[in-house]
């Protein structure tokens, strides 16, 4: 599965993009996982101590902003799908 990060996060990270092997039925939620045991400087902008996704972080499957998918980050993957994860911008 290809995973796309940008701004801070592709900074952060130090790469564009990542590809993650899933198990079929995997979870976005689990994809997150994934790309932090491959980027792990991401891992305090992404989740907090408990292991929960901070609402700042902007993740969409296909073009879909997760957080308004019918089940959330919870929403199983499909190995042709695309993940792009977009750090919060702020400006006037």
């Amino acid at each position: 599965m290809q995973i796309n990060l940008y701004a801070t996060f592709r900074l952060i990270a130090g790469q564009r993009t990542l590809d993650i092997q899933l198990a079929p039925g995997a979870t976005a939620r689990q994809a997150v996982i994934a790309v932090l045991e491959q980027a792990p400087d991401l891992r305090t902008h992404w989740v907090n101590e408990q292991g929960e996704i901070h609402a700042h972080v902007h993740g969409f499957i296909n073009g879909n902003e997760i957080p308004t998918l019918e089940r959330g980050w919870d929403t199983p993957l499909h190995p042709d799908d695309i993940m792009d994860f977009i750090p919060p911008v702020a400006g006037g």
